[in-house]
């Protein structure tokens, strides 16, 4: 394999001199997180102006374990939407689960734990807090651990602001 392998690519990376230098900092400080580090790297190797490497995207991913999907779609963002938004991650809010209690229902989880255990117990257990909020009708339903996580971060919450 001699030099460059330039294929018919629809998004080719030519970086400036400021762009280069710019991903060589990021990539020799290495502060930032492995997902820019590796676009980084992938916008360096994947640069067919004369400072470049110019390799292809098979030889890119296996180099640095990625697929040749990101290669392509770094690849495309650079060329399409420009450098910063080629190293940016975008989030996507579809990607998250939507939340089951919000803050009416969270509410009245926190007041029914707060509150007396029903008779027969001598505190509210996670099982009895997710029965009580289907037969209330707070939620429509949800799991032990669900109740678990919305407790602790609201009790976490509290405790941390306290002693602020």
């Amino acid at each position: 394999m001699s030099g460059k392998e330039i294929a018919v690519k629809k998004y080719v990376v030519r970086l400036s001199a400021e762009e280069r230098e710019q991903l060589a900092g990021f990539i020799s400080a290495g502060k930032r997180s492995a997902r820019l580090l590796t676009k980084a790297r992938i916008l360096l190797k994947a640069d067919v102006s004369e400072a470049g490497e110019g390799w292809c995207d098979s030889r890119i991913a296996e180099a640095l374990d990625t697929s040749v999907a990101n290669v392509e779609r770094t690849r495309r963002q650079l060329v399409e939407e420009g450098l910063e938004a080629a190293l940016a991650h975008k989030y996507n809010p579809k990607s998250a689960r939507p939340r089951i209690f919000d803050g009416a229902s969270e509410a009245k989880l926190i007041a029914l734990a707060c509150g007396p255990a029903p008779e027969g117990y001598a505190r509210w257990t996670l099982s009895l807090l997710e029965e009580k909020v289907v037969e209330l009708n707070i939620v429509e339903k949800a799991s032990d651990n669900t109740i678990g996580r919305t407790l602790k971060k609201t009790f976490s919450n509290r405790i941390s602001s306290s002693n602020g």
